[in-house]
C-alpha cells in the first residue's frame, strides 16, 4: 500500500457558521476520533445543557472557557480519505486565527469556506476569503452547513450560493471551480455520507471533494530555510534549534549560515520525533546541532539557511496588503507590528504607491493619502531592526505576514520585492 499524499486545509468563515461542528463531524465521520471520546463529549454537552454540540466540542479543547475546566484531549488533527492524508491547520474559532493562518507552523495547501445557510454571508466569511485569496490558496470548497435549519431547501441554498458566488467572484476567485456543498454538520448530511434529505441535490459529499484537490509540488530545488522557532543549550550538544523546514534539503555536514546575525555553522545531527534522520526536507520540524554557531547568534525569528545561499535582510520591501480590520485609516509613517513566520517586528509605512482593484488588479489610485479597510494596496515598509525577508514568489512561508494593532490582525500581506541590507 503506497503511502498516502499529505495535505493541510484550513477550515475558515463566520463564528457561528458552524465550523467546529464540521471539523468535528470530519474527524469522527472519517474514524479520526474515537467513538468512546464522542459518547463522553456527547455526556458532557448534555450536563452543561449543549445538546447539540459535542462536534464542536471536539474542536474546543483548547477553549479556557469551558464552565468546569473539564477538557478531554483530542490529539487527532488529522484524518485520512480515500486518497489523502489530512492535517486540520489551527483550531476555528481561535481568536487569532488571522495570525496564525499566516504565520502558522504550515501553509494550507487548501480550505474549506463554511458559511451557514441560514444566516448567509457574514463580514467575516468575507475577511477569511479575502484573506485566503491574498495568502494564495487557490484550492476552496465551500460547506453550505446548516442545511437542517432551513428544512433542507433548495431554494434556501441556492439563494445563499448566489450571494456566496457573487462575494467569491469578486475577490477574484474561479467560482466555476468551486463546489458548493449542501451539509448539515450537526446531522451529518452530505460530509462523508450522501444524505437522503436532499434528493434535488446529486453532487459529491464534502470529503469526495476534497479527495478532488491536488498536492501543490514541494520546494526541494529550492536553497534550504529554516526559521527558528526556539533555541536549546544542550550539554555536549551545544547550540540545538529547532524549526520547520520550509523550502530545500537539510543534510549533516552541510554548511549553513544564520541570517540576520551571518554567524556560519555546520549542522551536525538532524533528530525528528526523538529519531535521527539522514535529511531533512520540506514540513519537517526538527532539532539540530549546530557546530560553531555562538547561543548568542541564534534566536526565534531568525532563518537558517544554505550557507552559498543566504537567506535575505531587507532594508526595505515592497508588498501587496489587504486592509482586513483598522478602525481609521493607515498612512505614511505607520508603525505596526509585523509578524512573518516566526519573527515580529516592527515595521514602518514609508510609501503608498498603489491602490489596487481586489477584482482586477487594476490600480485604482496611484499613490494615495492613506488606505482603509477593505483596501488593497501595494507598499513600502521599512523593518525597524533587522529581518529575514523573502519574496512571496521564491519562498512563500518566508513571503507571508500578517500586520497587529491594538490586539487584532488589522491587514496582511504578501511580499513582492525586497532591498537587501547592504
Amino acid at each position: 500500500m503506497a503511502k498516502k499524499e499529505h495535505m493541510n486545509i484550513v477550515f475558515i468563515g463566520h463564528v457561528d457558521a458552524g465550523k467546529s461542528t464540521s471539523v468535528g463531524r470530519v474527524l469522527y465521520e472519517t474514524g479520526a476520533i474515537p467513538e468512546q471520546t464522542i459518547k463522553k463529549l456527547r455526556e458532557e454537552a448534555e450536563k452543561l445543557g449543549k445538546g447539540t454540540f459535542e462536534f464542536a466540542f471536539v474542536m474546543d479543547t483548547i477553549k479556557e472557557e469551558r464552565e468546569r475546566g473539564v477538557t478531554i484531549d483530542v490529539a487527532h488533527k488529522e484524518f485520512e480519505t480515500n486518497k489523502y492524508y489530512f492535517t486540520i491547520i489551527d483550531a476555528p474559532g481561535h481568536r487569532d486565527f488571522v495570525k496564525n493562518m499566516i504565520t502558522g507552523a504550515s501553509q494550507a495547501d487548501a480550505a474549506c469556506l463554511v458559511i451557514s445557510v441560514k444566516d448567509g454571508v457574514q463580514p467575516q466569511t468575507k475577511e477569511h476569503a479575502f484573506l485566503a485569496k491574498v495568502l494564495g490558496i487557490s484550492q476552496m470548497i465551500v460547506n453550505m452547513n446548516k442545511m437542517d435549519a432551513v428544512n433542507y431547501s433548495e431554494a434556501d441554498f441556492n439563494r445563499v450560493r448566489e450571494e456566496a458566488k457573487k462575494l467569491l467572484a469578486g475577490m477574484g476567485y474561479k467560482v466555476d471551480q468551486i463546489k458548493f456543498v449542501p451539509t448539515s454538520a450537526y446531522n451529518g448530511d452530505n460530509i462523508v455520507k450522501k444524505s437522503d434529505k436532499m434528493p434535488w441535490y446529486n453532487g459529491p459529499t464534502l470529503v469526495e471533494v476534497l479527495d478532488e484537490f491536488t498536492v501543490p509540488p514541494k520546494p526541494l530545488d529550492k536553497p534550504l530555510r529554516l526559521p527558528v522557532q526556539d533555541v536549546f543549550t544542550i550539554t555536549g550538544h551545544g547550540t540545538v534549534p529547532v524549526g520547520r523546514v520550509e523550502t530545500g534539503i537539510m543534510k549533516p555536514n552541510s554548511p549553513v549560515v544564520v541570517m540576520p546575525s551571518g554567524a556560519k555553522g555546520e549542522v551536525k545531527k538532524i533528530e525528528m520525533h526523538h529519531q535521527e534522520l539522514t535529511e531533512a526536507g520540506p514540513g519537517d520540524n526538527v532539532g539540530f546541532n549546530l557546530k560553531g554557531v555562538d547561543k548568542k547568534d541564534i534566536k526565534r525569528g531568525d532563518v537558517v539557511g544554505a550557507a552559498d545561499a543566504p537567506p535575505t535582510v531587507a532594508a526595505e520591501f515592497k508588498a501587496q496588503v489587504v486592509v482586513l480590520n483598522h478602525p481609521t485609516a493607515i498612512s505614511i509613517g505607520y508603525t505596526p507590528v509585523f509578524h512573518i513566520h516566526t519573527a515580529q517586528f516592527a515595521g514602518r509605512v514609508v510609501e503608498i504607491l498603489e491602490k489596487k482593484d481586489p477584482k482586477t488588479g487594476q490600480v485604482l489610485q496611484a499613490k494615495p493619502d492613506f488606505i482603509k479597510t477593505g483596501d488593497v494596496a501595494i507598499v513600502k515598509i521599512q523593518p525597524l531592526k533587522p529581518v529575514v525577508i523573502e519574496k512571496f514568489s521564491e519562498y512563500a512561508p518566508l513571503g507571508r505576514f500578517a500586520i497587529r494593532d491594538m490586539g487584532q490582525t488589522v491587514a496582511a500581506g504578501v511580499v513582492l520585492d525586497v532591498t537587501p541590507k547592504k
